[in-house]
């Protein structure tokens, strides 16, 4: 605390800069909402008329989602992608976590995406995939310090101000948890379905049950449950070991009747692949960790045909 001497008057407080440099077309990134100001709330509307886009062009799409972190659910949806791409599909994969984006490393991309003349988004491509990311839009240094509505912003222009174009998959990896994203999310766009990441452990099933509920109440249709890290498979004699327990996955798909579409062997490559930016799916497709995504990938396009749903979803 500071005493003022007699007629001396109080400097105003120095405002943080308000410059943040990022993509040109990413409005909803500013200097108020980066240095703290209260943004202004916008109007509460109703679910029905935020719910405006689309994306007619796109068949499935699909969330990925995990109750809690450290479950792999982003090297799953990442190696989905190209396995779902490898078998002749037209896929996107729109990395949907604000706050730490992993996309760009695990594909090895750190460029902007231009804009077309139309000022649409046109998203990155690797490995015959159309990407984008907030990791793409802004600096690598800056933090995301975002409240609810600044998500939901960056969330619908993800999605509404890209040039997709024709896709058969739009794969959205979101964060983990059963937060903001996965709500505006579901505001925004009509969902083919989610997809449920997880392990065999029990503190991962208990967070698993969290997200399937979530999903249920938003009126969005679970389409399968998926294990990752369920088994070490010895590089040397092929032999399992099962780390953590066996069927934890199974058994949780099976007690809230939803389709188990596999199971993804715990190995060091699969790390070691994301983090140099070459998916393991990408760099070595003959892996046994390789054929079991492209398994998965198989059971869900059998899981969305006898559905038979495609984006005919209403949001309640």
């Amino acid at each position: 605390m500071r005493f003022l001497k007699k007629g001396e008057k109080e400097k105003p407080k120095s405002q943080p800069s308000s410059t943040t440099k990022g993509h040109p077309e990413l409005q909803v990134v500013s200097g108020a909402q980066i240095s703290g100001q209260q943004p202004r709330q916008p109007t509460p509307q109703p679910q029905q008329q935020q719910q405006n886009i689309t994306l007619p062009n796109i068949k499935y799409k699909i969330a990925v989602a995990s109750g809690k972190g450290g479950v792999g659910k982003s090297t799953v949806a990442t190696n989905l992608a190209i396995s779902l791409a490898s078998a002749g599909s037209a896929v996107g994969l729109l990395d949907a976590d604000a706050y730490g984006p992993s996309i760009p490393t695990m594909m090895g991309i750190q460029e902007q995406p231009k804009t077309s003349p139309e000022r649409k988004i046109i998203p990155l491509v690797r490995h015959d995939i159309k990407l984008m990311s907030i990791g793409f839009m802004v600096p690598e240094e800056q933090a995301m310090i975002w409240r609810g509505p600044m998500l939901h912003g960056a969330i619908r222009q993800l999605l509404g101000d890209v040039d997709w174009g024709e896709l058969d998959y739009l794969i959205i990896d979101l964060p983990p948890g059963t937060g903001d994203v996965a709500l505006s999310l579901t505001q925004a766009l009509p969902l083919t379905g989610a997809l449920i990441v997880t392990t065999p452990q029990d503190v991962a099933l208990a967070d698993v049950r969290r997200g399937v509920a979530m999903f249920e109440r938003l009126g969005v249709p679970i389409l399968g449950i998926i294990e990752n890290m369920s088994y070490f498979l010895c590089p040397h004699c092929n032999e399992k070991t099962e780390i953590f327990r066996a069927d934890g996955g199974k058994n949780t798909s099976e007690r809230f009747g939803v389709a188990f579409l596999g199971q993804i062997p715990l190995d060091a490559e699969v790390c070691t692949a994301g983090d140099i930016g070459v998916p393991i799916v990408a760099g070595h497709p003959e892996s046994p960790q390789s054929e079991a995504f492209g398994a998965v990938a198989k059971e869900l396009g059998v899981v969305l045909e006898e559905s038979g749903e495609e984006d005919e979803l209403t949001i309640l």
